[in-house]
């Protein structure tokens, strides 16, 4: 009987493992374009932000600090965040940078 049933089992072929290995390289696809592909993106554009940043930029830190950078290092901004109240950070802890030269509302404009 257990002779019988080793000469039904088909033996694994080339196409059958194609059919195994096809799901996994479609997660894999799915992966890249809803994942990888945009945090790569997004950190691409957080570093020509940071690169950017010169003195007189307003900034806008993780934590939620808004100031105004007064002197730019090596990694390192002093951002001024008022009543003279000078703090060091690290440059890439910046969120956000709103430039006073760039226009908030370009709506009316047409």
């Amino acid at each position: 009987m257990f002779n019988f049933l080793l000469q039904t089992t088909p033996a694994v072929g080339a196409s059958n493992m194609m059919a195994q290995i096809f799901p996994f390289m479609l997660i894999g696809l799915v992966f890249y374009f809803l994942l990888i592909r945009p945090q790569n993106k997004r950190m691409k554009e957080h570093k020509t932000m940071l690169a950017a940043v010169t003195r007189g930029d307003t900034i806008v830190t993780n934590g939620g600090l808004i100031g105004k950078v007064t002197k730019v290092a090596d990694g390192e901004l002093t951002v001024d965040l008022g009543n003279s109240v000078k703090v060091k950070i690290v440059a890439s802890m910046i969120a956000d940078v709103r430039n006073k030269n760039t226009p908030a509302n370009d709506t009316a404009k047409k």
